[in-house]
């Protein structure tokens, strides 16, 4: 490689106190980035106008009680012209500055635990990352949703330029791709902790992982490629402006430049652990380290730091301590090991590392393929031939010290080795969750081994304790809806009674109503109008058809074969035709009796394989205030709604599943059912949404209807934002796959409810896409209220 497409240290920065965890560049000033650390804050660097080569420290931002750990920009806006820092950090929250205030703005609660990753999107969307194994969706001030899947941290997030799709990678070795606050698709491949995630385009991205490799993933599943160069974990990756070139750090102290697929360059650093790195407007990279320092590289001369500057870099690179254990330069035999004439001899790519012998010492030297030299990059301690004859066995393996704590007054204590060449932070860490115990204990356990371990430090001490991010141990490579199809009637077979054949729910409010299909709302030459007649729709939508004489006839006829303990005694059929009568007349003076509605609900526990009709009672009786209120109120309703979302799993039978959210919708008649529904909904519309997936239009259409009578009950309540930011999921992911218009008309009419009033649900609705997801339904003319109604949501959304 010349050294004119090399990169050179340009500068380097004493920038923090502690660790460097986060870096990004922004939008204002020109060529600026922010730094995020240990110590507890962020600063702004800028060009030094007079100085070619260095940075100035434009602004310190303070908010967090505990270490920064992550940082991400949020585009410039009308509000913001210069745009907006959010930092996450070790008190689980999130600060967002201005860059005019050391203080923040607002700050956004929520995460139970450290906030390790952040990543910014259109509209002033914020996705974010914790060790609480969520992922958080933000937009302003308020959490729109919550990410539910990893079974552990969650180390990396990124929003896809495709708008409304979202990843997630976790240490639990996975990543998942979300579209509208709903996991749609897990990758798997790597073989450990999954530690930062970057666009390439808009089918692709990268993931590095603790197992030293690098992925290229198209969005679509496939892995397409997989990278192989770092010798230990890798902590961060960024993607140049063409979206084919790299670069990558780790836990193996370097900085790699990947080109055309290949590392065609490796940066030795003179500290353990390289947290992080960003790729400036100007080409050049800034790295982050354990040592707080932060490094600026270039591959222009203009900006190449003095003679002066790059010999101390190199000094100080040469007197660089290197523990064989972490892994970095293989196993090393000292006693096989050349003398210094092996240096004699060029290398043959850039970052080649070679060991000599010099005396009883080691020391390693890389290739530097600009410079046509060798230059030492440390000394190696811990060899073979330095083994001390005083170390502790504990479990198979040698130790320096092993500890007793007894964290537990009364409890067994519990060991804890540790070897002077360790990062207490990370041994710390390691100890506390072996051991099932609190994090909080992190500091206290961490600074114990530093005060007993003092005087017994092989080689210069780090600046800080690098932080647990790193999981269990050091990595050293080498070392040991179901889909089914449904007929025209999959319930009954053909010329049988069919629960609710022709219903598709009707408006209780009795006027000319667009739910049905008939009325004016479906002819094709239906002008646009500036009056909207399609939302919001706050009444709701009931599924009141029915017909009783077959109701019944099929009861009677499932009830003699139904299993003993279960058959139904004429008495109780009796009370069923009467209720179902009752319920059938509304309104209606009569008032169904007690026993009426728990033989009612005791049928309702029939096998799954013959209690529809017994569920379709239960749809039309509980629109009666009495039977909703009995129903639905106190312990009773959370009986009937974990029953029914029971009957909604993607693996029940589907005339079950539609009757359930048939049900469903008709609770929303009286206030019981309506007060249970609301303190339901998260559970509710995750399992509703669940059953986008089974092909059938009749269940579509209840899904849509549930969706709807949701968004009309949060009508007007902005402070219902994460209740509508699940209305606006629910919706907009069925949509993907529904394809009765019908349906599809409804799930409009709820987004246009779930909006129509509130800023920040329209931004919301923006950042998921659902402009672009929708626009298509605009050119529907059949029937027209579906295109029509497409139109006014597009307008609410503009």
């Amino acid at each position: 490689m010349s050294g004119s497409n090399s990169y050179r240290l340009r500068s380097s920065l004493p920038a923090h106190d502690m660790d460097v965890r986060g870096l990004a560049a922004v939008a204002f000033p020109d060529g600026a980035f922010v730094s995020v650390s240990r110590d507890r804050t962020a600063r702004v660097w800028v060009p030094n106008p007079s100085e070619n080569q260095s940075f100035t420290e434009m602004h310190c931002m303070n908010g967090h009680s505990n270490f920064v750990s992550c940082v991400c920009i949020i585009s410039p806006n009308e509000t913001y012209p210069r745009g907006l820092t959010a930092t996450g950090g070790h008190d689980n929250n999130i600060c967002v500055f201005s860059l005019d205030r050391p203080d923040p703005l607002f700050t956004l609660k929520g995460h139970k635990n450290t906030v390790c990753t952040l990543s910014a999107g259109k509209f002033g969307t914020i996705l974010s990352g914790s060790w609480d194994t969520t992922a958080k969706v933000w937009l302003g001030e308020k959490c729109m949703m919550t990410l539910q899947g990893h079974t552990a941290a969650v180390w990396a997030v990124l929003i896809l330029p495709e708008q409304g799709l979202m990843l997630s990678g976790s240490a639990d070795k996975t990543i998942k791709l979300w579209k509208a606050g709903r996991c749609e698709k897990t990758y798997t491949g790597h073989e450990d902790s999954v530690r930062g995630l970057a666009v390439i385009n808009d089918v692709e991205f990268f993931s590095c992982s603790n197992d030293a490799s690098i992925r290229r993933w198209m969005v679509t599943g496939e892995c397409v490629q997989v990278y192989y160069g770092h010798t230990n974990y890798i902590y961060s990756i960024a993607v140049f402006p063409n979206g084919k070139d790299f670069i990558s750090t780790g836990e193996d102290r370097t900085l790699r430049v990947w080109k055309e697929g290949e590392c065609s360059q490796t940066i030795r650093l003179p500290a353990q652990s390289v947290w992080c790195c960003c790729i400036l407007p100007n080409g050049d990279i800034a790295v982050g380290a354990s040592d707080g320092i932060i490094r600026v590289f270039t591959e222009s001369e203009d900006r190449v730091a003095s003679a002066q500057d790059l010999q101390a870099f190199e000094d100080e690179l040469s007197k660089a301590v290197i523990d064989p254990k972490t892994g970095d330069l293989g196993d090393i035999k000292i006693e096989e090991l050349p003398g210094r004439e092996h240096l004699d001899e060029p290398g043959n790519r850039d970052g080649q590392t070679r060991l000599i012998k010099e005396g009883s010492n080691v020391e390693a030297y890389q290739w530097s393929m600009s410079d046509g030299r060798w230059m030492k990059i440390g000394d190696v301690v811990g060899g073979s031939s330095q083994q001390s004859s005083k170390r502790v066995m504990y479990e198979g393996k040698e130790y320096d010290f092993v500890f007793t704590i007894d964290v537990n007054e009364g409890g067994p204590p519990m060991k804890l080795p540790y070897n002077v060449t360790d990062d207490p932070w990370l041994v710390a860490h390691n100890f506390l969750q072996k051991n099932d115990l609190s994090p909080m204990f992190l500091d206290q356990v961490a600074n114990f081994i530093i005060e007993n371990t003092k005087g017994h430090t092989l080689g210069a001490a780090p600046a800080s304790a690098a932080d647990p991010f790193t999981g269990a141990g050091r990595y050293i490579p080498g070392s040991g809806g179901n889909g089914q199809q449904f007929g025209a009637d999959p319930f009954t077979g053909a010329g049988r009674y069919i629960p609710g054949s022709g219903s598709t729910g009707t408006a209780p409010s009795g006027g000319a109503d667009p739910f049905t299909g008939g009325s004016a709302y479906s002819s094709p030459s239906l002008p646009k109008s500036t009056t909207n007649i399609f939302f919001p729709n706050t009444d709701g939508v009931m599924f009141e058809q029915s017909n009783t004489a077959q109701i019944l006839g099929k009861l009677r006829e499932l009830n003699t074969s139904a299993p003993a303990d279960h058959k139904l005694s004429d008495a109780a059929l009796d009370c069923l035709e009467k209720l179902l009568n009752l319920v059938t007349e509304l309104p209606n003076l009569e008032q169904p009796t007690a026993e009426q509605i728990t033989v009612l609900w005791r049928a309702c526990h029939w096998p799954e394989d013959i209690v529809f009709p017994v569920l379709d009672i239960l749809r039309l009786a509980v629109r009666h205030p009495e039977v909703n209120a009995h129903l639905c109120g106190g312990t009773e309703g959370a009986s009937l709604c974990n029953h029914l979302l029971g009957l909604m799993s993607p693996e029940g039978k589907a005339a079950n599943q539609m009757l359930a959210l048939r049900t469903l919708c008709n609770c929303f008649t009286a206030s019981h059912g309506r007060a249970l529904l609301l303190g339901q909904r998260d559970a509710v519309l995750s399992r509703a949404g669940d059953l986008r997936t089974v092909c059938n239009k009749n269940i579509h259409v209840a899904l849509a209807t549930l969706v709807l009578n949701y968004a009309g009950r949060l009508y007007g309540q902005p402070a219902e934002i994460e209740a509508k930011a699940q209305c606006l999921s629910v919706a907009s992911t069925a949509l993907e796959v529904v394809q009765d218009k019908e349906a599809v008309f409804r799930l409009l009419v709820a987004l246009g409810t779930t909006v129509s009033g509130d800023s920040t649900a329209k931004d919301l609705a923006r950042s998921l896409g659902v402009n672009s997801q929708i626009s298509k339904y605009a050119r529907v003319s059949e029937p027209a209220k579906v295109g029509e109604c497409c139109r006014l949501v597009l307008d609410e959304l503009q």
